[in-house]
Parts: structure tokens; C-alpha cells; sequence
């Protein structure tokens, strides 16, 4: 006859639970074992833990992999959480065995010399530096154990590094368009077209659905409302079509029932891809990104005089309005200040950027380019 079971213990798909009341507090939670003898070892850690939390008020020690999980169980719906579920799997190898207790910016000195030697940016590994901070004050102010304690007593301060290599913006003229363009893929040259004339981001255009246009009738036109929780700054996203890109759109109708842009039927993940880097290398503009599309776009609508607050409803950025609620006047303005920025309107001598050049013992004046 076999032994019995450590009672609060329950087999679910093979894999042993704990229901259980202990000190008045009930247990639920996944062992993680299924094997009998390790999910009652681990039981037995847990009514200890909570014995030393209730008597003594002693926290259970949670290593930082605990912590991660949390978060991005609780934040699955944030539009950058594929970002931060990456972050984490990097930060996961150095931190991850870690306790809450033990990390602090000397704790995370090998994780940002490995990713200086990596060559990644120094914005890239404050992102990560950032997301370990972000967590650390939730375990220390808002998650709660059973016992109402915090995870964390309180949370370290980590200091962010000094950003001295931030890449400038680098906004288009009409000549670096061009040579682009012919060089993309034709599927990534719509949606750069598009980019470039409604300022949306590389993401927003790559998860644009159909579902998210709506018709304008006495305007003759239509306009997309991205929801908040598929924009940046987790606001409604108003995008105006100009005549470019309400050309773009006019041709992708049709062609697939959800999303607007698609390659073989299927959504691109993201516009920065091997495809765009081997293009503006053969363009030779190997260092455009698909964000400078949008400041391509802002410094085009600034040097139409567009005012201010227009261009901050047309780049989609936080303004503190309700930027979704417009009447036929305003959506008409702000059409024709749209328009204004595609290139058979746009005059000659608006089409002139200064850019300063890399300092080097030879050059040190600026680069007119038109």
C-alpha cells in the first residue's frame, strides 16, 4: 500500500498544485514538479516561509527569474512587452539566479560590459538597466505576498549611464527618398511610403488592421485610429491620410482581410529588417532607420509652417488633448496640412536640410544638402 500524499496536494496535468490553508492564509500555486517527493519538499518550504512571515515577519527570499515572470504575466497587454520579454532573456543569464536583495548596479556590471561588447548602444542597455529598476520598485511598493508583505524592503537605486553615443536624427531630402525607395523590396517601399507621409512608427504601420479605418464622407477621405494599447505613449493614435498615403492605402485594399501591410499573406514583424539594411546600404545610406521616416516627416511639416500643435496631433505625440475627438474642420485642416508635405506641392526651396558632419581635423562647417 502506497504512503499518502502531504494532504494540500493535487495532481493537475501531471504537474502538482497546492491548495491549502495555512496560518489562516490559503495557498494556491503550481509546485512545478511532477514528481510527488519534490512538490511536498517544496510545500514544506512554503509553510515555512509563511510560518516566518506571520511569527516573525522574515520575507521569503525571491530570486529576481520570479520577479521577471510576474511582470510580464501582469503586463502582457503592453505594447512593448515582446521588447521587454527579450530584455529579460538577456538580463535572465546574469541576474536571473539572483535575489531581490542582491542586485544592485554593481550586481548588473557584467551584463552592461557584456552588451559594450556586444556594440549595442548605450540607450539600449539603459532599456534593460531601466526595465530591472522598474521591477524592483513594484516588488518594493505594490506586489504583496500572502502575509501583506512586500516582496522587497526597498528597492536600490540604479543609476542610469551617461548616453554619449545617442544617434542623431537623420531626416531624408527628397534625392535620399528616392535612392531609398528603389532600393527596397516592393512591399517595404509601401509601407516607407507611407512612413513617410503619415509619421507613424515602424511598429503601428506593421500591426495596422483594416478594422481600425474609419470612412469620412463629407471629406471624401478616410483616416485610421490606432488603439492605445497598440501606440508608444498608450494614447489613441489619429493617422491622416495625405494624398500619398491614402494612394498606399487604395492599393493594399483588398489584399489581405485584417492587416493593411502584409508580405506572402502573412504581417511583417518589423520594417528594420535584413531587407531594409541591405537597401539603404546599397542606397548608400546605411545609416537610415525606419524611424527617421517620422522625423523626415515632422521636420517637413515644420518647414511648411505647419503650427505646433497640428504637428503633434499629425506625429501622433502625447499632448495632453483628446486627439481622437475632431470636428470636420479641424480633420479638414489638418488634411491639407498633411497634403502639404507630398512632393509634387511641396516648393523647391523648402527642400534644403543642414546637417553638421562628424568633427574631423579636416571638416568642421556644415553640410548643405538639398
Amino acid at each position: 500500500m502506497g504512503r499518502k500524499r502531504m494532504p494540500g496536494l493535487y495532481n493537475r496535468k501531471g504537474v502538482w498544485h497546492i491548495d491549502k490553508q495555512i496560518h489562516g492564509q490559503r495557498l494556491c500555486e503550481s509546485t512545478g514538479a511532477d514528481n510527488l517527493e519534490e512538490a511536498e519538499k517544496y510545500l514544506a518550504k512554503r509553510i515555512e516561509e509563511i510560518r516566518q512571515a506571520i511569527i516573525y515577519g522574515v520575507r521569503p527570499k525571491r530570486k529576481f527569474r520570479e520577479a521577471a515572470t510576474k511582470f510580464l504575466l501582469e503586463n502582457n497587454a503592453k505594447a512593448s512587452i515582446y521588447d521587454d520579454a527579450c530584455t529579460i532573456k538577456r538580463l535572465d543569464s546574469f541576474i536571473g539566479d539572483l535575489f531581490l536583495e542582491a542586485i544592485h548596479i554593481g550586481s548588473l556590471q557584467p551584463y552592461i560590459e557584456s552588451r559594450k561588447q556586444d556594440g549595442v548602444k548605450t540607450r539600449t542597455i539603459n532599456y534593460g538597466l531601466q526595465l530591472v529598476r522598474h521591477i524592483l520598485n513594484l516588488a518594493a511598493s505594490e506586489w504583496l505576498d500572502e502575509c501583506g508583505l512586500s516582496w522587497l524592503v526597498t528597492a536600490p537605486k540604479i543609476k542610469l549611464l551617461k548616453e554619449t553615443d545617442k544617434r542623431k536624427p537623420f531626416p531624408l531630402n527628397w534625392d535620399e527618398q528616392n535612392k531609398l525607395f528603389q532600393e527596397l523590396p516592393p512591399h517595404l517601399a509601401k509601407m516607407a511610403l507611407f512612413a513617410v507621409n503619415t509619421g507613424c512608427r515602424d511598429r503601428e504601420i506593421c500591426g495596422l488592421r483594416w478594422e481600425w479605418e474609419f470612412k469620412i464622407p463629407e471629406l471624401k477621405c478616410s483616416v485610421f485610429i490606432i488603439p492605445g494599447e497598440k501606440v508608444k505613449n498608450r494614447e489613441d493614435r489619429l493617422v491622416v491620410l495625405n494624398q500619398m498615403a491614402q494612394s498606399v492605402i487604395e492599393e493594399m485594399r483588398g489584399q489581405h482581410t485584417q492587416y493593411v501591410f502584409t508580405y506572402r499573406q502573412h504581417p511583417v514583424s518589423r520594417m528594420l529588417n535584413s531587407a531594409w539594411k541591405k537597401a539603404r546600404i546599397r542606397a548608400g545610406l546605411s545609416q537610415v532607420r525606419v524611424h527617421d521616416l517620422k522625423h523626415t516627416f515632422g521636420r517637413r511639416l515644420r518647414s511648411l509652417g505647419v503650427s505646433f500643435e497640428d504637428r503633434q496631433d499629425l506625429l501622433g505625440h502625447k499632448n495632453g488633448r483628446i486627439t481622437t475627438h475632431y470636428s470636420g474642420a479641424e480633420l479638414h485642416n489638418l488634411i491639407i496640412a498633411s497634403n502639404k508635405v507630398c512632393e509634387q506641392t511641396m516648393p523647391v526651396s523648402l527642400l534644403t536640410l543642414l546637417r553638421v558632419p562628424e568633427f574631423n581635423s579636416s571638416r568642421k562647417t556644415p553640410a548643405v544638402m538639398a
